[in-house]
């Protein structure tokens, strides 16, 4: 019992760590969706435990009706889990989510397909996942890891790294804890990137292509 006061403390106690908005203790308990979500799930998940999976699935659903936040009572989730207007966020029944994990809205945590067994992914401590990514399959988010807003993950993320596009590509992994400081509008972008390559090649083959024309231009007027 006191285990379990002091899991819900924490989830109450994260929120201030990582939310400038919170204010009082009494403000937190009684309007973030997000914890009530995270509170409802493990109490779901203790019954699923119990092999009470009817009962179980009543409480995530009530929870999702309220909350807007879709929980699988199977899923396994750490300590300090963070939600942040969490409207939209999915996370599947064989989902492995370990301490200090931070989502935000309309992530998903999704299958690909009909598969059996594990099909959902595993997210390591620290990790960070951005406002509507999508991370799919029985995949693993390493270590204080990032993955930008939008970005659709299928492959593995090694720890200490940061994913961005579609699919999710990693730009930055240099073995250093990265702080949860994610500046959702200042993320590398490696789509526009390669456009920027593309628009410079172009340039390039234009002026060759002008410099061409001009020695044509000069070849006639030398044999006229």
């Amino acid at each position: 019992m006191f285990k379990a006061f002091k899991m819900f403390k924490e989830d109450v106690d994260v929120i201030f760590d990582q939310d400038p908005a919170a204010r009082s203790y009494l403000e937190v308990i009684l309007t973030y969706s997000g914890l009530h979500a995270i509170w409802s799930h493990r109490i779901a998940h203790t019954f699923y435990k119990w092999k009470l999976y009817f009962i179980a699935r009543v409480i995530s659903q009530i929870s999702r009706f309220f909350t807007g936040i879709e929980i699988h009572p199977g899923a396994t989730i750490g300590r300090r889990f963070f939600i942040d207007h969490g409207m939209g966020v999915v996370i599947g029944e064989t989902c492995e989510i370990g301490d200090n994990v931070t989502l935000y809205q309309g992530v998903t945590l999704g299958g690909t397909g009909k598969e059996k067994g594990k099909r959902h992914p595993t997210v390591k401590d620290n990790a960070l996942i951005a406002t509507g990514a999508k991370v799919l399959g029985s995949i693993i988010v390493g270590e204080n890891s990032k993955i930008g807003a939008g970005s659709v993950v299928l492959k593995d993320v090694p720890p200490n790294s940061t994913v961005v596009g579609i699919p999710g590509k990693v730009v930055i992994q240099d073995g250093i804890k990265i702080k949860k400081d994610l500046n959702h509008s200042d993320l590398p972008d490696p789509i526009s990137d390669r456009c920027s390559a593309m628009e410079n090649e172009i340039t390039q083959l234009k002026q060759q292509l002008e410099e061409l024309k001009e020695g044509e231009k000069r070849n006639v007027n030398t044999t006229v």
